[in-house]
């Protein structure tokens, strides 16, 4: 069993090999196929086809796989190695130890939003963009969004989906604003007067390729992703009689049905129910 642990312990050797070792799967290719599968399964509500990444109970324990999947990855270029994870409830500041030149880089310069500190420059010749390409072919952030700002999510937005016991409920998207920690961490369910909480509202902060289904080209995804899988962990520990919704199949007839993925239905692209990925215990911990 490995460690997961909090960023801000890493130690500078730490830091230098797990970017070593994202530069190398970014240099085989392995690294942009990753990208392209959460590209593939970021299917938006309003459609109907099964979402399984988004917006669905499945965000949780797909993300989960998805993560491992990468991780081991990285694992087998270097076994000292585990994602991190960033809390970004009490590490707010768009120019500390996470953005540094030695780590993650920094913000996006103001004229196009291109990232041109750390490893993960485009002017560094490692890092070029190949997946869901707009515009140029370089790394993009907007940390903060100086011009119409956004604050990370405080540590009070992530009790209020952290004390929900309700795993998830009908209509199982991002509509369900009658309770449901997964809506709510997940940050589509928010009160009136804001746009998005938590999970979400991460993407929005960091902007850039964060924003959309593209968001794994940016490395910094799987650090926030990392916390969000601790953070799903420690719901479980908090509710301990609540479990996974749905647990069986919806109905012919229910809107959702063949949307949405039950307790034991196999998610793509790996054909592994929620249900096996309802525990880490065994595989990995975090240093807390």
């Amino acid at each position: 069993m490995y460690t997961r642990q909090n960023q801000k312990n890493l130690t500078s050797a730490q830091k230098k090999r797990f970017v070593a070792a994202l530069l190398e799967l970014k240099r085989n290719g392995t690294y942009d196929a990753f990208v392209r599968t959460h590209d593939r399964y970021f299917v938006p509500d309003r459609g109907s086809k099964l979402r399984v990444g988004h917006m669905s109970p499945s965000f949780f324990p797909w993300h989960r796989r998805y993560l491992l999947e990468f991780e081991g990855k990285l694992r087998e270029l270097d076994p000292s190695i585990a994602i991190p994870y960033w809390d970004w409830t009490t590490d707010r500041s768009p120019v500390g130890g996470l953005w540094a030149e030695d780590f993650m880089g920094g913000t996006g310069r103001e004229s196009d939003r291109q990232v041109t500190t750390g490893a993960f420059a485009y002017e560094r010749g490692n890092w070029n963009i190949t997946v869901g390409v707009t515009e140029g072919r370089f790394l993009t952030r907007n940390l903060g969004r100086p011009n119409n700002p956004i604050t990370l999510p405080t540590a009070e937005e992530l009790q209020w989906a952290l004390d929900d016991p309700v795993y998830d409920t009908d209509p199982w998207n991002s509509t369900a604003r009658d309770g449901g920690f997964r809506n709510k961490l997940e940050g589509w369910a928010a009160p009136r007067s804001e746009k998005w909480r938590n999970h979400n509202k991460v993407h929005q902060w960091i902007g850039g390729h964060m924003t959309g289904g593209a968001a794994p080209n940016d490395p910094v995804f799987w650090l926030h992703h990392s916390f969000v899988d601790l953070l799903w962990d420690r719901w479980q520990r908090r509710h301990p009689r609540s479990g996974y919704r749905p647990d069986r199949p919806l109905q012919l007839g229910d809107l959702q049905h063949g949307r949405v993925l039950s307790l034991d239905e196999p998610m793509p692209p790996w054909d592994v129910p929620p249900r096996d990925m309802l525990s880490h215990q065994g595989v990995y911990r975090y240093e807390l």
